[in-house]
Parts: C-alpha cells; sequence; structure tokens
C-alpha cells in the first residue's frame, strides 16, 4: 500500500516538472520576446555592424561631418575676406546724374576678372566728409566768394552728414572736429589767408581723419587755388595714402573772378588735383566765377547724395599687398544714351 502510495507521488512529480518545462521553452520561443544576443558570441575580424532599416536611409555621418565642415570653412573665408566696396557715379551726355539703375545693369571687374556683385544700394545715405580749405595769401580776395560756395555745399548736403575743417597755408591744422553744417561754417568765417600753400599737407591730414567718421560714406571736399609749394609730404606719398584709403575726393581749383582758365592755379597745378580726385573716384572742377563756384560745390553736394555703392569679395582672396584694378562697367536698360561710368580707380589689397 505505501509503494503504490510512492509511485503515485513520484509520477505526479514528474508530470508537474514536464509540465514547467514546457512552459519554459514556449516562453522562450515567444515572437513578442526575441532571444537576445549573446555578448560572448565570437565575431569576424573586420565585420561591419548591422545597419538599422531607418538608419540605411542617412547619409554616412562622416560624410556629414565633412560637409558640415567645409560650409563652416567657407563662412569663415567669407568673413575673412575684405568686402571692396566701390562707389560708382553714372551721368548723361549732358553730365547730368543717372539715377533709377538697378544692380543687374552693373559688371564690376578687378584686374579684368568679373567680380560677383555682393550687395547693391542706390540710397540718398548720409557721408562723413572733409573741407580741405585754403586759407593761404593768394586766397585772400577769394574767402568771401569761397565761403559763400561751400555754404551751399552745406546747405544741399544730407541733413545727417557730418563735417570737419582742415584750413591750410605753410602749415595743415585741423580746425573743427566732426560738426554740423552750421559750427563749421562758423570756424571758417574768422579765419584770414596768409602764408603759403601745403595742399598735399593738408589733404593727407583729412584722409587720415575722415576715417574716423562715423558713416560708412566718406569724402573730401578740397578748395585752393595754387600749386603746393610748402609740404612735407611729396605728392607720390599723398597718391600712396590716397589709393589706399577708400574716401573720395573732389577738389575745386579757382581763380580770379573773370580770370583766364588758369590763372594763378597753372596747367601742373590743375593736372595734379585732376589726377587727386581721378584715383579715388571724385572729380575736379576749375570755376571762373563766382556762379560757377557755387554751381560746382552744389553739382558735388548733389552727386554724393545720388550715387550707387557696390560691394564685392575679390576671386583673388591673397592679401598681397599689391595694386588691384577696378573697371565698372555699365549695360543700360535700351532707349538710354551713352552713360559715363566714375569710380575709384582700383585699391591695395593690404594684409590685416
Amino acid at each position: 500500500m505505501l509503494s503504490c502510495t510512492l509511485s503515485r507521488q513520484a509520477l505526479a512529480a514528474c508530470l508537474l516538472l514536464i509540465l514547467c518545462c514546457v512552459v519554459t521553452a514556449a516562453q522562450q520561443g515567444s515572437p513578442g520576446n526575441p532571444p537576445k544576443p549573446d555578448s560572448r558570441a565570437d565575431k569576424k575580424p573586420g565585420a561591419k555592424p548591422e545597419v538599422s532599416p531607418t538608419a540605411q536611409g542617412q547619409s554616412p555621418a562622416q560624410p556629414q561631418k565633412k560637409g558640415d565642415e567645409l560650409k563652416e570653412g567657407a563662412t569663415i573665408l567669407k568673413e575673412q575676406t575684405e568686402v571692396v566696396s566701390v562707389t560708382v557715379t553714372v551721368t548723361d551726355p549732358y553730365n547730368r546724374l543717372v539715377t533709377g539703375l538697378d544692380k543687374q545693369h552693373f559688371e564690376v571687374y578687378e584686374d579684368k576678372v568679373k567680380q560677383s556683385i555682393e550687395y547693391f544700394k542706390d540710397e540718398d545715405a548720409p557721408a562723413s566728409i572733409g573741407i580741405i580749405f585754403d586759407v593761404s595769401g593768394s586766397m585772400k580776395s577769394k574767402l568771401p566768394r569761397s565761403r559763400d560756395a561751400l555754404k551751399a555745399f552745406i546747405q544741399t548736403c544730407h541733413d545727417d552728414d557730418d563735417f570737419f575743417l582742415v584750413t591750410f597755408n605753410q602749415q595743415a591744422s585741423l580746425v573743427a572736429e566732426f560738426t554740423d553744417g552750421n559750427t563749421l561754417l562758423g570756424k571758417l568765417s574768422l579765419i584770414e589767408g596768409h602764408g603759403q600753400t601745403a595742399v598735399y599737407d593738408a589733404a593727407y591730414l583729412g584722409v587720415e581723419k575722415v576715417q574716423q567718421g562715423r558713416h560708412p560714406k566718406r569724402a573730401l571736399l578740397l578748395i585752393s587755388d595754387g600749386q603746393d609749394n610748402s609740404s612735407r609730404y611729396t605728392f607720390n606719398e599723398l597718391r600712396k595714402i590716397l589709393k589706399e584709403a577708400n574716401v573720395q575726393i573732389y577738389c575745386i581749383g579757382i581763380v580770379e573772378e573773370g580770370g583766364a582758365a588758369g590763372g594763378t592755379l597753372d596747367l601742373q597745378g590743375q593736372s595734379i588735383l585732376e589726377e587727386i580726385a581721378q584715383v579715388t573716384g571724385g572729380k575736379a572742377f576749375f570755376p571762373r566765377s563766382a556762379a560757377e563756384l557755387e554751381d560746382a560745390t552744389t553739382r558735388i553736394a548733389l552727386e554724393l547724395r545720388h550715387q550707387y555703392s557696390l560691394g564685392y569679395i575679390p576671386t583673388n582672396v591673397k592679401r598681397d599687398g599689391l595694386w588691384h584694378k577696378i573697371k565698372v562697367h555699365l549695360n543700360p536698360p535700351r532707349g538710354l544714351p551713352h552713360l559715363t561710368v566714375r569710380a575709384k580707380e582700383g585699391y591695395y589689397a593690404l594684409p590685416k
């Protein structure tokens, strides 16, 4: 009887054990519980890791990083390369200012290589302007009408322009820091003419001072009646700094009212003023009367307010210190007459 009972208990235990094994096997083989990979499993040398279906649709990580680096490098290069700014004046056959042109009408070349214009502006923007005024002895009789002409210039300028004043005879002096036009005229009204003429020194001082102007657009107005005879700087030294500075110079060479062309300002003096203006994209005037003098100053003020501003990043990014020639070409709309373009002749690519 006892033997039978033990046999039944042993049989029940065996059945229970078999049932547990079946349940465990079913759980391990269930689709919802896949077996974990064995981290100790042998792997073939050089075997590539598996890529999930989602990752297969993406670009590989390394090329993405390279692309980002290239984009960042291009941005850095663009920021570190100085933008070359060019102020352009356009006139018609009657010497009248032409406005209303668009970016598409302009082409810019540096050393005969076409450049891409990065920005273009056609607006009446304020400027920082230096007045370089001759108060030498030969100007004594011409000072009253020269002051009147300068007053007309200031009245025609942009309301937000600021001005400084450099006067010169045998020595150049900064008479007025950046200020409004009326204050500048007040400073000039107390000055009498005497001494010799240091044109180059005065222009040199003006170029250095105008760099401190608060406006990006900068210009100088030089008024004189004679050739330099007292400067420490030479014309070549002045010409070099003019090429380095992004500033326009307008020159007015005046003579005795009613006098012949040239007068006390001989042909060599005229050619020097013309070259000073030309290299910077400005212009020289030689009025023979008070009316012509006032007309010249008024015209310069209007021109400063109706110019085009172009900017490009040179394809030649080397800061080699060499002179790079600039040429602005115009493709005007149909129906317009021949137009004249005036801009600076080039720039020195000086190291930063």
